[in-house]
């Protein structure tokens, strides 16, 4: 288990890293191994690490290209992940650690958001791409990997759990009114709402 957050500023308001930084010490308990942060002007990721695969710093994240034209936040685990390396060195692509991490993140500059359909495992993650300045997160086909988002005017914010966007001065805590039917009516919420308005699990 590991854990993400990050912001993206679609005003193009430079990111608060001490924010930053808050919002991930709100997920210490997944990923006690290491922690790691990157921003740029107005995105920026965070990400505490549970080492499973390749141990070694290589491994560490948020993991760039070696161009620096992407970067990655990841929670997960890839099962398939040495036969889509496999086919990605025989596209000329060439790796520095042994994570299915890194696997990810050139399956996806190679095959964009079509690189899920080749994914076998769980996961949810964050990719940007800095040429393009697009933002693009998936999880897993079951939602084994938990990953939610909340979007105001000008902030997007996305986490492993909820309690990651308490720290950001731009995110309301109000109660979401229809979540709240759904749960006293049916005892769970079947929709991709939350108790949090604004607040989505990612479907």
């Amino acid at each position: 288990m590991c854990g993400i957050t990050g912001i993206f500023n679609t005003n193009g308001q430079p990111i608060p890293v001490q924010v930053l930084r808050e919002m991930n010490s709100q997920i210490s308990h997944r990923g006690p191994d290491s922690e790691g942060y990157w921003a740029n002007s107005y995105v920026g990721f965070a990400h505490k690490r549970l080492s499973i695969l390749d141990l070694s710093p290589t491994g560490h994240q948020p993991m760039e290209t070696l161009d620096g034209r992407y970067i990655i936040t990841f929670n997960g685990e890839i099962y398939n992940y040495q036969s889509i390396k496999k086919e990605l060195l025989e596209k000329g692509y060439r790796f520095k650690s042994s994570t299915d991490t890194e696997v990810l993140l050139y399956a996806y500059a190679e095959w964009k958001a079509d690189c899920v359909t080749k994914l076998n495992g769980m996961f949810a993650f964050a990719i940007y791409d800095k040429v393009e300045s697009v933002l693009f997160l998936a999880r897993d086909r079951y939602g084994i990997k938990p990953l939610y988002y909340y979007h105001n005017s000008y902030t997007f914010l996305f986490g492993s759990e909820i309690k990651t966007f308490l720290k950001h001065p731009g995110f309301k805590k109000d109660v979401s009114i229809e979540a709240l039917n759904e749960y006293f009516s049916f005892q769970n919420i079947f929709s991709n709402k939350t108790l949090f308005e604004g607040v989505h699990t990612l479907e």
